[in-house]
C-alpha cells in the first residue's frame, strides 16, 4: 500500500472500454425515449425566406417540429471571454442563436428541430420538411473575410471581430532596425476538424413533477455546461438542471462548448414531455463541431550577427467562423500571443491579432489551444534563422535559452522553473545525430532526400489565476474542486469536478489518494461528470486535471489528514502535536503507539469515545485550488525524414521526444498521451486540412474520404522520453501537465525536417505529396537556374 505516484500501474477504467462495457451518452436509453433529427443549411450564407413543416409535422410517429420561434424568448448561447481591441472598444458579439434566425451562416447550421417517436420517424419528418433560402454571397476564406464584400452580421459590417495586440510596439520597431538579419516568413496554420472516436450526443429528459432536467451529454465540463444553458440562455434555475457527462470518447477540446443542439434538446424535452435523444452522424460533425487553427501569420525575427534573438513581430488574422464559439475568443489571443516567447530570451515581441467572421463552422480550441499556433510561429522562424544564417540549429537555440528563472517574458507571462538545455541534450542523443550522415548517403543513393528538424516548445497549461484571467476578459472562473468523503471502513471516495475522456483520471487520481493516505489502490474510487454528485468544478481542457484538479484533491486530503490528527490524539491519548501521519497509520512521534487509518476513520462515525465537543462525526473534506500561475510543461523534439522528390511522398522515419513535465505520476499514461499528441501533430503536418470552397463556402472535406487522418503506417514508433524534469513550484504535487504537448511541438519540427531535405525556406501545411513535389520541383529549377 501507498508509494504509488511515479509508478506505471495499468488504467484501471480500461478493463471496462475494452470489454465493451463504457456507458457513453449513446448506451443510454430512457422510458418513452424520443429522438431528435436536426435540418442543417445546405448554404454557407443565405436568408432563411419560409420554413413550411405542415407536411413534416403530419407524418406517422412525427411528436414535434421545432424552429427559432420556438426559442424567441431564450437568449443566444454566450462567449465565455471578452477580447477588448486596440482602440479600446469591445469585441462584436452577434448572437449565436440556438436556431437559425433570419440567416443561415454556414453550411451546416441548425434549422429546425424534427422530435420523433422513432429515429426513422424523426429523420422521415427531416426529409419532408420545406425550407427556402436566398442566397448571399459566401465569405469563406480567412486571409479575405475583412472588408469583404459580404457582411455575416450586422454588428460586424467589416466582417471584424476585433483587433487586439501585445508587446512593445515601438521597442521591437526599434529592435528590428539595430538588426543584422531578420528572418521573415508568411504561412497559414491549416484549418483542423476535431474527430472523437465517440461523436458528439446528448439526451434531455424533463420532469414534470420536480419541474427540473437532467441532460446526459457528450462535454468535457458538465458544470460549465449547465451554468452557461440555465444561466446565459433557457433561464432554468440552475437547481434545476443535473448534467451527467458519462463515459466520453475523446474530446481534443471540442466537447469543452455549449453548442445549439444540446440547449434545442433541452427544451425539446419539456415541450413534448419525453426524453429526446440525438446522436450526431459523422457528416454532421464534420459540419457542426467546432473547428481548430486556421491562422493566417506573418511573422518576422530580428538577430544580431551572433544570432542572437533581439526582437520579433507577428500580424495574425484568425478565423472565427460563423459565429463565436464559448472560448474562440481567447484562443488567438490569450492563448496564443502570450506563448510567442517560446524558451528564449526574445527582449522584444509584438503581436497583432485580427479575428474575422467568415462563413464556416464556429472555431474554437482543439488540443493544444493556441500554443501549437505560437510554436508553430517561433520554431519555423528559428529554424529558418538558423539555416540562413548558416548556424546549426541546437546552437541558435541554445544560445538564446532562458536560463535565469523565474522569467518575465515580453508578452505577459512569467516562467516559474525550467531547463531547456537539459531536454535538447537529451533528445539529440535519442535522436542518434551521428548517425544522421549515414542515414543521409544512404538515402541519397536510393535518390530520395533526408533533412532533420528541431523543435523546443513551451506550453501553459492550467490557466491561472482566476483573478487575473478575469482582468483580461475570462467570464469565469479557473478553479477546480475536489472532495474526499472518507467511509467508516477507510475506504475512499473522491469526487472531482475534472473531467475524465480519455486521461486515465480514475487511475491517476487513485494513485495520488492512495499515495497520500497509505491505502491500497482498489480502496479509493473516483467520481466525476456529474453536477448532481460533484461539487462545482471547471472540468478537464489546457491540460489541467493533475495541476489543478488533483492539486484540489490534495488541498482536501490534507484536511482529512489534518482531522485525522485530531481523532487519533484522542485515541491515543495524546496530544495533537505530536501526532504524526505516515504509510497509512496516526502514530505518536517517538513511541510504538498507532492507529490505523481504517481505526480512525471508524471511530469518526462511530464516535462513542470522541471529543464530541471539540469534533464533529464524520470525515469528509472538500477544498477549492485556484492556482497562482500557469504551469510550464516544456519539450524538444527532433523529427527525421525521407522524401521522394519525383512523387513528393514523405516518410517520417524517426521521432525524437524529451518532455519536462515535472513530476509524473504515471509515466505510462504520460507516455501514452504524448503518444497521441504527437500523432495528431504530425496528422496536422502531413495530411489534415479543412478546406471550403472560397465561392460557395461548401466544406470540401466534409467526410474520411476528403479528410486524411493519420493511421499507424503513417507514422514511425516514436522514441518517448519524460525528463527527470523541473517540478512546478506552485501546486503541491509538482506536476506540470502533458496532455497537449505532442500536439504543440510535433508541426514544426516535421515541417522542419522536409523543408531541411529539400533545401527550400518554407512548406504549407498539410505536407501532401502534391505540395512536396511541387516544392521539390521548384528547388530543384532554382538549383538548376542558380548554376546555369
Amino acid at each position: 500500500m501507498g508509494n504509488f505516484i511515479g509508478q506505471a500501474i495499468t488504467r484501471r477504467e480500461d478493463a471496462r472500454f475494452l470489454t465493451g462495457r463504457g456507458q457513453y451518452t449513446d448506451d443510454i436509453t430512457l422510458p418513452r425515449q424520443a429522438y431528435g433529427v436536426f435540418v442543417r443549411s445546405p448554404h454557407a450564407h443565405a436568408r432563411l425566406l419560409k420554413i413550411d413543416s405542415r407536411a413534416a409535422a403530419e407524418l406517422p410517429g412525427v411528436l414535434r417540429v421545432l424552429t427559432a420561434a420556438d426559442f424567441a424568448a431564450f437568449g443566444g448561447l454566450p462567449c465565455g471571454w471578452l477580447i477588448t481591441s486596440t482602440d479600446g472598444t469591445p469585441m462584436r458579439e452577434p448572437k449565436h442563436p440556438i436556431l437559425a434566425e433570419g440567416k443561415v451562416r454556414h453550411v451546416g447550421e441548425p434549422v429546425a428541430l424534427v422530435v420523433g417517436h422513432t429515429l426513422a420517424a424523426a429523420k422521415a419528418g427531416a426529409a419532408a420538411l420545406d425550407v427556402e433560402y436566398e442566397e448571399l454571397p459566401a465569405v469563406a476564406d480567412t486571409a479575405t473575410a475583412l472588408g469583404h464584400a459580404s457582411s455575416l452580421h450586422e454588428v460586424a459590417p467589416d466582417n471584424r471581430c476585433y483587433t487586439w495586440a501585445i508587446g512593445d510596439d515601438a521597442g521591437t520597431t526599434a529592435a528590428f532596425a539595430q538588426a543584422a538579419h531578420v528572418t521573415r516568413l508568411s504561412f497559414r496554420n491549416n484549418r483542423l476538424i476535431p474527430n472523437a472516436i465517440e461523436p458528439r450526443a446528448a439526451n434531455a429528459s424533463y420532469d414534470p413533477a420536480s419541474d427540473s432536467h437532467t441532460l446526459y451529454v457528450a462535454n468535457q465540463n458538465p458544470h460549465v455546461e449547465r451554468l452557461l444553458m440555465c444561466a446565459f440562455v433557457l433561464g432554468i434555475p440552475e437547481h434545476k438542471m443535473r448534467v451527467i457527462a458519462p463515459d466520453v470518447g475523446g474530446g481534443f477540446g471540442s466537447k469543452i462548448f455549449l453548442y445549439s443542439e444540446e440547449t434545442a434538446l433541452v427544451q425539446a424535452s419539456k415541450l413534448v414531455g419525453r426524453p429526446v435523444k440525438w446522436t450526431a452522424e459523422r457528416s454532421e460533425s464534420f459540419l457542426s463541431d467546432a473547428h481548430g487553427r486556421d491562422h493566417v501569420t506573418t511573422a518576422e525575427l530580428a538577430l544580431d550577427a551572433s544570432g542572437r534573438f533581439l526582437a520579433m513581430r507577428v500580424k495574425t488574422t484568425a478565423n472565427l467562423g460563423a459565429y463565436l464559439s464559448t472560448f474562440a475568443s481567447c484562443v488567438p489571443t490569450i492563448l496564443y500571443a502570450t506563448l510567442l516567447a517560446g524558451q528564449y530570451a526574445t527582449p522584444k515581441i509584438h503581436c497583432e491579432v485580427t479575428g474575422v467572421f467568415t462563413s464556416t463552422a464556429p472555431v474554437d480550441a482543439y488540443r493544444g489551444a493556441g500554443r501549437p499556433e505560437a510554436t508553430y510561429v517561433v520554431e519555423r522562424l528559428v529554424e529558418t534563422a538558423a539555416h540562413e544564417m548558416k548556424i546549426d540549429p541546437a546552437e541558435i537555440r541554445r544560445r538564446n535559452f532562458i536560463r535565469q528563472f523565474p522569467y518575465s517574458t515580453p508578452v505577459g507571462l512569467t516562467y516559474d522553473i525550467g531547463d531547456y538545455e537539459a531536454t535538447l541534450d537529451q533528445v539529440l542523443e535519442l535522436a542518434d545525430l551521428p548517425g544522421y550522415a549515414a542515414r543521409k548517403a544512404v538515402s541519397e543513393s536510393r535518390g530520395l532526400k533526408r533533412g532533420i528538424g528541431y523543435s523546443c516548445y513551451i506550453e501553459a497549461c492550467g490557466l491561472a489565476p482566476s483573478n487575473i484571467a478575469g482582468a483580461l476578459g475570462a467570464r469565469a472562473g479557473l478553479f477546480e474542486a475536489g472532495e474526499v468523503r472518507v467511509h467508516p471502513t477507510g475506504k475512499v471516495t473522491v469526487f472531482t469536478g475534472s473531467h475524465s475522456h480519455g486521461q486515465g483520471h480514475e487511475t491517476t487520481f487513485a494513485q495520488v489518494v492512495a499515495d497520500r493516505l497509505g491505502l491500497a489502490l482498489d480502496d479509493v474510487d473516483i467520481v466525476h461528470g456529474d453536477t448532481g454528485r460533484v461539487p462545482f468544478g471547471m472540468g478537464t481542457y489546457g491540460s489541467r486535471s493533475l495541476a489543478v484538479g488533483g492539486a484540489a484533491i490534495v488541498k482536501a486530503l490534507d484536511k482529512v489528514v489534518a482531522k485525522g490528527k485530531k481523532i487519533a490524539a484522542h485515541l491515543l491519548e495524546a496530544a495533537e502535536e505530536s501526532i504524526v501521519f505516515e504509510g497509512g497509520q496516526f502514530k505518536v512521534a517517538g513511541t510504538d503507539k498507532a492507529k490505523a487509518f481504517a481505526e480512525v476513520s471508524l471511530a469518526a462515525y462511530v464516535p462513542h469515545h470522541y471529543p464530541l465537543d471539540r469534533l464533529e462525526p464524520g470525515l469528509n473534506e472538500n477544498a477549492f485550488y485556484d492556482p497562482t500561475n500557469f504551469t510550464y510543461p516544456a519539450g524538444s523534439y527532433v523529427c527525421e525524414v525521407e522524401v521522394d522528390p519525383a512523387t513528393g511522398v514523405v516518410k517520417v522515419e524517426r521521432f525524437s521526444a524529451v518532455d519536462d513535465f515535472g513530476n509524473v505520476v504515471n509515466p505510462m499514461i504520460v507516455e501514452g498521451q504524448v503518444h497521441g499528441g504527437i500523432a495528431q501533430g504530425l496528422g496536422q503536418a502531413l495530411l489534415e486540412h479543412g478546406v471550403y470552397d472560397p465561392h460557395s463556402g461548401q466544406l470540401l472535406t466534409g467526410s474520411y474520404l476528403d479528410y486524411a487522418m493519420p493511421r499507424a503506417d503513417d507514422l514511425p514508433s516514436f522514441v518517448v522520453k519524460t525528463a527527470k524534469g523541473t517540478p512546478c513550484t506552485h501546486n503541491p504535487l509538482g506536476v506540470k501537465g502533458c496532455g497537449e504537448a505532442g500536439a504543440i511541438g510535433s508541426p514544426a519540427a516535421l515541417i522542419n525536417a522536409i523543408c531541411d531535405a529539400l533545401g527550400v525556406q518554407d512548406l504549407p501545411m498539410p505536407a501532401s505529396p502534391h505540395t512536396v513535389w511541387q516544392a521539390a520541383q521548384a528547388a530543384r529549377a532554382a538549383a538548376a537556374a542558380q548554376g546555369a
